[in-house]
């Protein structure tokens, strides 16, 4: 039974589709199709029922799905443990914010892909939380404050925020001096979150409304740029703002609470070696090149 044929049917089962799991495993939907009917000619039963959305397990699919998928983990575990200090191989799916994605988390992507040339990396950007399990990842990457789930976190960084607003905006509205005074003010939201601010030891809590509202901090960057608003924002994208003065820091007296960089990843006994490595170069990043996380404080 060839691994290809098992890890193929993993990616259709767990994708819902030929398609989906064509291109998560970057090849040709005619490929899947081939494996998926050798494994089940291999076996002597149908795995699968195709639809016109897509394909559903059967019952002797979903049987078999729980097997294959250990089966394929004990394989990746075995090639690992045989080769501990040699390149990585295989492919290693990873989600995270397009926020700060692009700029600062692809470059250690792009540095592990060149100290390993037999790896395969896939990376999708998105500010949504991917289901990591269902969409087949091998990790997230995540950040500011990690919200309690079953998935293991593993903490590589710190990231610091502040609450800004641009001269314009002060000039015309002042700003708030205490988070009690933070609703006589426009914020600049990704949605209905909660923004937190130190008192002395104590932790508080305020809801914030306001009628722009985006799913990346570089698009409420841009809206407090433009004196829309007051906007939460990490320190690593408004660092260049604040020092030319087109954003300034307000409510000093009550910082905003550190947060944190995370690598997230399906609960298992072992992270694999490739998200290990991830995370190390990530840890590495935050330790060699603190000014690109806004972390020269």
């Amino acid at each position: 039974m060839d691994i290809e044929d098992l890890e193929t049917f993993v990616a259709v089962a767990d994708a819902g589709g030929v398609s989906a799991a064509a291109r998560r495993l970057g090849v040709a939907k005619s490929i899947v199709s081939r494996r998926l009917f050798r494994l089940e000619a291999e076996l002597g039963v149908q795995l699968l029922a195709r639809t016109t959305r897509g394909a559903a397990l059967t019952e002797a699919g979903t049987t078999f799905r729980d097997h294959a998928a250990r089966v394929q983990a004990e394989i990746d575990t075995a090639r690992e443990t045989m080769r501990p200090d040699g390149d990585l191989r295989g492919r290693l799916r990873v989600a995270m914010p397009a926020t700060l994605g692009p700029t600062h988390f692809a470059p250690v992507l792009a540095d592990m892909a060149r100290q390993h040339p037999q790896l395969h990396i896939q990376t999708s950007y998105s500010d949504r939380f991917v289901d990591l399990v269902a969409e087949g990842f091998d990790c997230a990457i995540r950040s500011a404050y990690l919200e309690s789930s079953n998935l293991v976190a593993r903490r590589v960084g710190p990231i610091y925020g502040s609450l800004l607003a641009s001269p314009d905006y002060i000039a015309a509205n002042g700003s708030p001096e205490t988070p009690d005074e933070i609703a006589d003010h426009q914020a600049l939201m990704q949605g209905t979150e909660s923004w937190r601010f130190m008192d002395g030891d104590r932790v508080v809590t305020v809801q914030p409304q306001g009628r722009f509202k985006a799913d990346s901090a570089t698009a409420l960057a841009s809206a407090a740029l433009a004196g829309l608003g007051i906007a939460w924002l990490p320190d690593c994208i408004t660092h260049e703002y604040v020092a030319a003065g087109a954003l300034i820091p307000i409510m000093t007296r009550h910082p905003v609470p550190a947060g944190g960089v995370y690598v997230v990843r399906p609960p298992g006994q072992h992270p694999t070696r490739k998200v290990r490595v991830l995370t190390e170069l990530l840890i590495a990043s935050f330790e060699q090149k603190p000014e690109i996380w806004g972390l020269a404080r």
